[in-house]
């Protein structure tokens, strides 16, 4: 209480008198006002919304919050401030004095010398309130506003520190970012995957990557497919074995989630402490691990062994679905688990050919995960002509490939690549059951909302 006398001596005190003039405020976001080592009373301005308003008889208190952390700063003003229009969820402008915090709960405060309120935000009406927690399907009713609450700003922060853990990744060893092509003379279509560009431009190049959005018109409303989707896809040349194509995969998983863990960890928190409890302790527990491999046959065999009921029964020859991904993850020690070699007939054309028998393999691989199933899919390319030009022929697609064929023939390589979905990534590493929430705007099935 004696800390607030002060404090409301000092307000009035500059509120009353006339005050010299003064240097413009430097303009801070609240993550720097929050980390700012000069707190003896710089004049500066801070813009963003109001997350709490508490208003005692001399002293008003507010939260503002600009997206810049999750943490708000607290702004002390007279409360000869104090107005309706202080709202929660109104926008402001406010500039003052940043100094060292009394209270224990933070750091630094900002003190009010001018707020303006930028823009009205009627509270009532708002759909979200202070101080509910409202669930992640409550939320996704409102894409255009629920980026303004604390759950949806900690994921979409995690999300721009994994797309930039990821081009970081990429980067120092001189791979080279693919752009997607966008203008046509000829039928065209939304690209499911950038794999086959990639293809020719690791003809020129050893290493390339891209990562950019994905369509597909699966028509499921899954917790884990979405009509948009983000793809992170790798092609690298001079790859022989699938062995030296899943270190670079499980190097890309644990570096890309160490520098996202380090660098927003109060965002991990939040997603971890009342999305997904014990998440943590799971996340842990795969970047300690080595990733375990097992071939297509195993993965059938365990599967036939087990004494869960399938909806799909497990057989040699048919696809894995997601409860047998899911299984199989549990059945390795919840540490995410390789699966390679899958039969010729269930891959697409452009799969290296194993060349074993009587089962028929391609040199394929998906690395599932815990919680989510199938994350990566890759495999060896092939580069032998004959055996590409044959599988073209029996799938009656030669002449749409042809320019397919001629990077066999002109200086082919062996090479091969992979793909991850970003979004169900996001999933792994925060926990979060549905794939909805951890995009800005969810396109699937039947909805588009924006």
């Amino acid at each position: 209480m004696l800390g607030a006398r002060c404090l409301l001596r000092a307000l009035r005190s500059c509120s009353s008198a006339p005050c010299p003039r003064h240097k413009p405020s430097a303009k801070l976001s609240v993550r720097d006002a929050l980390g700012a080592q000069n707190t003896s009373g710089e004049r500066v301005k801070v813009q963003g919304w109001i997350r709490s308003v508490r208003s005692q008889k001399e002293v008003l208190f507010l939260h503002i919050n600009d997206g810049s952390s999750l943490e708000s700063l607290q702004v002390v003003a007279d409360s000869s401030f104090d107005s309706k229009e202080l709202a929660f969820g109104s926008s402001v402008e406010v500039q003052g004095q940043l100094v060292k915090s009394p209270s224990k709960r933070q750091n630094v405060e900002l003190k009010a010398e001018k707020i303006e309120v930028v823009g009205n935000c009627d509270a009532k009406a708002f759909p979200f309130k202070y101080k509910e927690r409202h669930p992640l399907e409550y939320l996704r009713q409102y894409p255009h506003l629920r980026c303004r609450t604390n759950v949806l700003g900690s994921i979409l922060r995690v999300r721009s520190e994994a797309t930039a853990a990821i081009h970081s990744f990429f980067k120092p060893s001189s791979k080279v970012k693919v752009p997607e092509e966008n203008f046509f003379n000829v039928p065209a279509f939304l690209t499911v995957s950038g794999q086959l560009h990639l293809e020719v431009m690791s003809g020129a190049f050893t290493q390339v990557f891209t990562f950019g959005p994905t369509f597909r018109a699966e028509n499921s409303q899954s917790r884990r497919h979405l009509a948009e989707f983000y793809m992170v896809e790798a092609e690298i040349s001079f790859v022989e074995s699938l062995q030296d194509l899943m270190q670079v995969m499980e190097r890309l998983f644990k570096t890309a989630t160490m520098l996202v863990l380090s660098n927003c960890p109060e965002d991990i928190e939040l997603c971890h402490r009342f999305i997904a409890p014990g998440q943590k302790d799971r996340l842990e527990h795969m970047l300690k691990n080595n990733f375990l491999i097992i071939s297509y046959t195993e993965a059938v065999e365990i599967l036939k062994q087990a004494s869960q009921n399938f909806t799909f029964t497990p057989e040699w020859g048919v696809d894995l679905h997601t409860e047998h991904e899911k299984f199989l993850v549990k059945h390795c020690g919840n540490i995410p688990v390789f699966v390679v070699n899958y039969p010729l007939a269930l891959k697409p054309f452009y799969m290296r050919d194993n060349e074993d028998g009587p089962q028929h393999t391609v040199a394929a691989v998906d690395l599932l995960v815990p919680g989510v199933g199938e994350l990566f899919g890759g495999s060896l390319r092939e580069e032998r002509y004959h055996f590409l030009e044959q599988r073209l022929a029996r799938s009656g697609l030669t002449e749409a490939y042809q320019w397919y064929l001629d990077l066999r023939r002109f200086g082919s390589v062996p090479h091969g690549g992979f793909g991850m979905g970003f979004e169900r990534y996001l999933q792994c590493i925060l926990g979060i059951d549905n794939i909805k929430d951890v995009i800005p705007f969810p396109r699937f099935t039947h909805s588009c909302l924006l």
